[in-house]
């Protein structure tokens, strides 16, 4: 079993893409739009070829996560502590937010947490 992709809730499908590509390297399919349910969306897939990232944005959704559940973070496997620490270095650069400085965790990770233009926490992992 992997997991096939995450879906992300966003409220600016294409500025969301774009620091993905930018950031992540990501490619994109085609924008996805159900104009019944003011519903739209992007697969996007990384360099490795592993599980995708859905971005999705509704008209109707005014609130984030008015259930109180939803998306906790997304990680990315970079390779190394190295490339963790070059990410850190270049997103401060970028002026992206890391609210993660690089560490081990008590399970061993190796990560840095930044945050993508929406306030989304996504983990670096070497």
């Amino acid at each position: 079993m992997k997991i096939e992709h995450i879906g992300l809730w966003v409220a600016d499908l294409e500025g969301m893409r774009d620091f993905y590509v930018t950031n992540f390297n990501a490619t994109f399919g085609e924008r996805y739009d159900n104009v019944t349910k003011g519903f739209s969306s992007y697969f996007m897939s990384f360099p490795d070829g592993q599980a995708r990232l859905e971005i999705m944005t509704r008209t109707d959704i005014t609130t984030r996560y008015p259930t109180g559940q939803g998306y906790a973070h997304l990680a990315f496997s970079v390779g190394s502590h190295v490339i963790v620490d070059q990410m850190v270095v270049d997103f401060k650069a970028a002026g992206i937010g890391v609210i993660g400085e690089p560490r081990i965790t008590g399970d061993g990770y190796y990560e840095a947490v930044i945050l993508d233009p929406e306030g989304n926490q996504i983990e670096l992992v070497g």
